[in-house]
C-alpha cells in the first residue's frame, strides 16, 4: 500500500467531482452541458461531442453541427430526450439551444445538485481511505509493519482524506457561487 497510489486516487475523485459540476447548468451556454448526451447512432449509443462539434456562438446559446448531416435528426431526438429541459431549434444544418435565464427556485435546485455531488465525491474518498486504513492494519497485523509505522501511515492518511475533502468543499464552493450569480 503505497501513499502516492491512495493520493492519485482521492485525486480522480475530485476530478470526477469536478466533471459532475461541469454537467450542471449555471445560466451561461457551456458545451460541457452536452457531456452526458449520447445520440442512437448506427445501433449504438454515442456521446454527442463524437457526431458534432459543439460551439457557443454568445452567452445563451449553444450550437451543435452534426459532422454528418444525416444525423441531424437523431442529435435532435437525443437532445430532446435528455433530461436537460432545453428544446432544440434545427435550421437543417446546424442545432440551436437557447439557455433561458435561470429562475431563483432553478437555481436552488441546481445548488442542492452540486451538494450530492460534492457529497457523492466525499464519499468516494472516504471509501478510499476505509480501504487504506484497512490495507495498514492487514500489513500490521501481518508483521510487515511496527505498530508506530501503522500509526504514522493512518495520519498521513488521514491528511490526505483531509486535504481532498477540503478540495471537494471548495469546488462546491465556487459552484455555488456560480449557479447563484445573476
Amino acid at each position: 500500500m503505497k501513499l502516492a497510489d491512495v493520493e492519485e486516487s482521492m485525486s480522480k475523485s475530485v476530478e470526477a467531482t469536478q466533471r459532475a459540476f461541469n454537467t450542471i447548468r449555471t445560466g451561461r451556454a457551456n458545451p460541457s452541458l452536452l457531456d452526458k448526451v449520447t445520440v442512437e447512432y448506427y445501433g449504438s449509443p454515442t456521446p454527442l461531442k463524437s457526431l458534432a462539434s459543439i460551439s457557443t456562438p454568445d452567452a445563451s446559446t449553444i450550437a451543435i453541427q452534426p459532422f454528418d448531416k444525416g444525423s441531424l435528426n437523431l442529435v435532435e431526438k437525443a437532445i430532446s430526450m435528455s433530461d436537460l429541459g432545453l428544446t432544440p431549434n434545427n435550421d437543417g444544418t446546424t442545432i440551436r439551444l437557447n439557455i433561458p435565464p435561470l429562475t431563483n427556485d432553478r437555481r436552488k435546485e441546481l445548488v442542492k445538485l452540486a451538494s450530492k455531488y460534492a457529497e457523492e465525491g466525499k464519499v468516494a474518498i472516504r471509501n478510499i481511505r476505509r480501504d487504506a486504513v484497512d490495507s495498514v492494519r492487514k500489513q500490521e497485523k501481518g508483521g510487515e509493519l511496527s505498530e508506530d509505522q501503522a500509526k504514522d501511515l493512518q495520519d498521513d492518511i488521514q491528511k490526505l482524506t483531509d486535504k481532498y475533502t477540503a478540495k471537494v468543499e471548495e469546488l462546491l464552493s465556487d459552484k455555488e457561487k456560480d449557479i447563484m450569480t445573476v
